[in-house]
């Protein structure tokens, strides 16, 4: 009985570390794909959920944005993702006026949600003094969307308890499989 005890035993270990290997292969996998999207869109953030409605009805809350981000000027009409100092999150917003300097590279842009009446420096949305957002604000413009799939983010962040009940459902199914 003991070298069957052993064998169970053997076998037992030799299955959980197969599952921490595939489980790291995965995030690795993961990691790889982000990090392969950051190189070929150029941006440091490929893909964004929108997570208001200043931009409906043409992008909704929910929807989730691809990115690029590349040298061609930026112009009036383009979708862009830019962060302000002062706030943590993104804004996905239009871009309305456009100001090059010296060359296409330097430039001021004034930017404002389609679903807002008063563009963002009027509405308060760029930090204090802040009149004209500027390339190092730039995340990356639009170039696609997938309609309502970020919902799933924004309900486990308002929700938290939504996102331990699937780690928990999963952790049991995996256990109920086994």
């Amino acid at each position: 009985m003991g070298r069957i005890g052993d064998t169970i035993k053997s076998f037992k270990i030799r299955h959980a570390l197969s599952q921490a290997i595939t489980l790291g292969m995965i995030v690795a996998s993961a990691l790889m794909i982000w990090k392969g999207l950051m190189c070929v869109t150029g941006c440091e953030s490929p893909i964004v959920v929108v997570l208001t409605g200043s931009m409906e009805p043409g992008i909704k809350k929910g929807d989730i944005l691809f990115l690029t981000m590349n040298d061609d000027p930026i112009r009036a009409g383009e979708i862009v993702v830019f962060n302000v100092d002062g706030r943590s999150i993104p804004i996905v917003h239009r871009v309305v006026e456009v100001h090059e300097r010296n060359n296409s590279r330097d430039f001021d842009i004034l930017t404002k949600g389609d679903n807002n009446s008063v563009d963002d420096r009027a509405g308060g949305l760029y930090s204090p003094g802040q009149h004209w957002l500027n390339r190092q604000h730039i995340i990356g413009r639009a170039v696609g969307f997938l309609p309502y799939v970020g919902y799933v983010t924004i309900i486990m962040t308002e929700k938290p308890i939504v996102k331990f009940v699937l780690i928990g459902a999963l952790g049991l199914l995996h256990f109920i499989t086994n």
